[in-house]
This record gives structure tokens, C-alpha cells and sequence, in this order.
């Protein structure tokens, strides 16, 4: 069962969720929380432009380069990494689904590209793969309410909360 507003303001008042930095009231959705961008962004090192990369032996960490801005540009069919200032920890028997929000979709831009699983007893910042699909150069903000997420109820508790067993994103 996805989660209406009222929905999500009993699960973090019986914290089962939490949202830290406090959300306000204004990124309170009818089912959704919207989540604003941080100003970290991980691009894409230059000199793999045309390389052929094997992800069995490269991850994004080796392939891209960190950027601390306010501010990003994203020429058209160019990505980055970007990550929300939001940090969510969810109970073993929640889950989230990131979702684009859709004044930006209409405009070209993709927020993540097939992660968009928040995983039952997770506790972190969510990564966002961020794509620029129009036909013209975006720009992208720091606090921009660029993403948004909807909670699920599992029907029990997971076995393998993600805090415990997941094994790259746990410390974001």
C-alpha cells in the first residue's frame, strides 16, 4: 500500500520514518515527499569519451571525479551523479520509489535512470543519476526540489534490512 500524505506524517511521528534534515511542510506531497539536490555532483572523467569501459572492473567511483557547486550544467545527453540533501531512514517494513518530478521531466531531465528502489531499513542520502535528454544545455541548482519519493508498507518486516546488508550505498 503506497502512503498518502497523512500516511507519512504517522509513520515519522512513530519513526518508522525519519527525514533529516526536518522536512517542511511544503515538500509534503499528497503521496510524496519532494527531495531537494545537494551540491555534490560526480561527472564523468573526460578521457573515457569514447572508451569502452567493463563494469566488471570499473566502478562509478574509478569513472567519475567529485564537484562541489552550487550550480551544474548538462549539455544535451550528458550526465551526472548527484545526490539529495535529504538523508532517509526507513523501518524494515517501508520502502521507497524515487520518481522525477514532472516539471522538470517535461523539460528534458531524467533524475535517475533505473535505481530507484529505497531499500527497507535503509538509512542514507539517495544517489540520483541525473541525464539532460533536450535538445538544449540545463542548469541545475543546489536546493532545487528535483526528485521526490513514495513509500510503500511491505506486508512483514524484511530479513535483510539494508543498513545490516547492503554493501555499496550505507554510508551515504
Amino acid at each position: 500500500m503506497n502512503l498518502s500524505d497523512n500516511d507519512i506524517r504517522t509513520a515519522i511521528k512513530a519513526g518508522k520514518l525519519k527525514i533529516e534534515p526536518r522536512l517542511s511542510e511544503e515538500q509534503l506531497g499528497a503521496a510524496s515527499i519532494d527531495l531537494t539536490l545537494a551540491g555534490e555532483f560526480w561527472k564523468f572523467k573526460k578521457q573515457l569519451r569514447g572508451k569502452t569501459v567493463d563494469l566488471k572492473k570499473t566502478d562509478f567511483k574509478q569513472a567519475t571525479y567529485k564537484i562541489n557547486a552550487k550550480t551544474l550544467e548538462l549539455k544535451p545527453g550528458e550526465m551526472a551523479l548527484g545526490i539529495t540533501r535529504e538523508k532517509i531512514t526507513v523501518a524494515n517494513d517501508l520502502m521507497g520509489k524515487l520518481e522525477g518530478r514532472s516539471r522538470y521531466a517535461r523539460m528534458g531531465l531524467a533524475v535517475h535512470v533505473t535505481s530507484a528502489l529505497v531499500q527497507p531499513g535503509s538509512s542514507n542520502r539517495q544517489v540520483l543519476e541525473i541525464v539532460n535528454l533536450s535538445p538544449f544545455t540545463i542548469v541545475i541548482h543546489e536546493g532545487m526540489r528535483i526528485s521526490q519519493v513514495v513509500f510503500e508498507t511491505l506486508a512483514s518486516k524484511t530479513s535483510k534490512p539494508y543498513a545490516k546488508f547492503g554493501k555499496i550505498a550505507r554510508k551515504q
